[in-house]
């Protein structure tokens, strides 16, 4: 069994502000040792459903947050930044299934840092309609190599959130938010052991999975932080801009339509960081 592991940091229990996972954090190092205990439970409880190969795609921030000669079971470690498939990079169809481990909801709910790939330029993503965090942004990847999404981590509302776009997920939840910058986590050790026999029992039953299966085509809208970086994402080919902070799109195709998306994120990026 050959899984994929995509590490996020916001939904690691004990992590509540973004000075635990962020580089120049004064807490930094305790985010980074949260979540690789977090990510070794994950890897642990593979290990024991019979996974024989497991890659771990760093992608949080600059992707580079984890310690590689402390992962467990050897496995392999995909990091640094700009990959174009960012927190996916690395999923082909030779996976037999994904792991989304440390996530967040999207900025609609009061989730813990809750905000959709880019706090500073997206404010809001639906799929079809329906409200999509990274989760579900994410399974369209997931969706074109056909592989399914198994388990999700984080707080209460990731799972509500990943089961639109990912069928049979089993969510596990290592804290309970109150608002964005508040939750209460479960100790360290007993999220980990949730997290290693989450993903044991769920990969045992991976033959009754299926992976995403969006409608296609699929129509995304995106709703930004202010009109210029709507203005600006209509120059991409294909985007719409339908609304004061509003752009949409439509593909036919699973993975162009998360590539058009990531275009949008990186395009806007300029006007964050002004």
């Amino acid at each position: 069994m050959k899984v994929f592991v995509s590490v996020d940091l916001e939904g690691v229990a004990g992590v509540v502000d973004w000075a635990q996972i962020t580089r120049t954090g004064e807490d930094y190092a305790l985010g980074r040792r949260l979540a690789l205990a977090e990510v070794n439970a994950a890897i642990e409880g593979a290990l024991a459903a019979g996974a024989t190969e497991i890659l771990v795609n760093d992608a949080h921030s600059v992707m580079r947050n984890l310690a590689p000669d402390e992962l467990a079971g050897q496995a392999s470690y995909l990091s640094g930044r700009y990959k174009p498939l960012y927190m996916m990079q690395g999923l082909d169809a030779s996976f037999d299934a994904v792991l989304f481990l440390g996530y967040h909801a999207a900025m609609p709910t009061p989730g813990i840092l809750s905000h959709t790939y880019n706090p500073g330029a997206v404010h809001d993503v639906r799929i079809n309609g329906t409200v999509a965090g990274e989760s579900g942004l994410n399974a369209l990847v997931a969706q074109h190599h056909r592989v399914p999404v198994a388990v999700v981590t984080g707080d209460q509302y990731v799972g509500p959130e990943a089961a639109p776009f990912c069928p049979g997920v089993t969510p596990i939840v290592v804290k309970e938010s109150t608002n964005r910058y508040a939750a209460t986590s479960l100790h360290p050790e007993r999220a980990r052991r949730a997290i290693h026999d989450g993903v044991r029992a769920a990969l045992a039953g991976l033959a009754g999975l299926t992976p995403p299966a969006i409608d296609l085509p699929v129509r995304i809208e995106v709703d930004l932080v202010s009109p210029d970086m709507a203005e600006q994402s209509a120059w991409i080919r294909g985007v719409t801009r339908t609304g004061t902070r509003t752009v949409a799109y439509t593909e036919d195709d699973a993975l162009t339509a998360f590539r058009t998306f990531m275009t949008l994120v990186y395009l806007t990026r300029s006007l964050v960081e002004r």
